[in-house]
């Protein structure tokens, strides 16, 4: 049985707390080699099909067949992701769905989707990596400002505080700052096999740039939308979807 299901009450607590002091919580070695190589067979397949260039499955229906789709249906899964949502709000997520996402950072288009600061729609993010470069200056590292906000009683003013701050000019203001070291956020090194959770709605983060020349690939569960059912929840995942179509379709026509 994986550890990722139906996880026990002290290690959920264990994960909570992490997650509460540092910004972020590890389960290690919760990918077994062997389905953590399946998972890189299937990347190689669908990295083939795109030139190598940048491409992300947002949903059930992109991941069809797929393992990561099997883990984002499974009851147990769900139910650690419900406990952890319990844990740390002290309340049962309003729905109990899992989003499940793929991205793949390789080739010149990668670099242009790196360093997109953004806070996600759900509060839970579980990212799972699946290939991360090793070497180099470039490894496209997890860049975490944790907990850096509340959760927003109104969809809209959660929607304007999105608007403000993942545009391109917010983006560029924040990566100078950082540069300069005016910024500090948390720079976290993800290792495959390992499993990481963060309070996505909280947390503004992004991943640094990969060289071309590598490939930066993650799988990302999210749960627990705090603005669940709202008609502007329903666009922004749209418009989310449709904006990893344009980046696809890109990518594809330059490589």
């Amino acid at each position: 049985m994986s550890p990722l299901y139906n996880i026990d009450d002290a290690l959920a607590q264990r994960l909570v707390a992490d997650m509460n002091h540092q910004g972020h919580a590890v389960l290690e070695g919760a990918i077994a080699p062997a389905a953590l190589q399946a998972l890189r067979e299937y990347v190689d397949a669908h990295a083939a099909r795109h030139g190598k260039q940048y491409f992300a499955y947002h949903g059930y229906q992109a991941l069809d067949g797929s393992a990561l789709a099997q883990l984002g249906l499974a009851a147990g899964f769900r139910a650690t992701l419900a406990r952890l949502h319990e844990l740390g709000t002290g309340k049962a997520a309003a729905e109990p769905q899992v989003f499940p996402v793929l991205r793949c950072v390789q080739g010149g288009s990668g670099q242009k989707e790196s360093n997109a600061f953004h806070y996600d729609a759900t509060l839970i993010t579980m990212l799972l990596p699946i290939n991360i470069p090793t070497e180099g200056e470039q490894r496209g590292d997890l860049v975490l400002f944790p907990n850096s906000r509340r959760v927003r009683g109104n969809v809209l003013f959660n929607v304007i505080e999105k608007a403000l701050l993942q545009n391109t000019f917010s983006r560029r203001l924040l990566l100078a700052c950082i540069e300069r070291g005016w910024l500090k956020p948390t720079l976290l090194r993800i290792v495959p096999g390992n499993v990481y959770f963060f309070w996505g709605y909280r947390s503004l983060h992004a991943n640094q740039p990969c060289a071309p020349s590598v490939r930066r690939a993650t799988a990302l569960f999210h749960y627990g939308d705090p603005h669940a059912g709202s008609f502007t929840t329903r666009l922004i995942l749209k418009l989310n979807q449709r904006r990893a179509r344009r980046a696809v379709a890109r990518a594809t026509d330059t490589a």
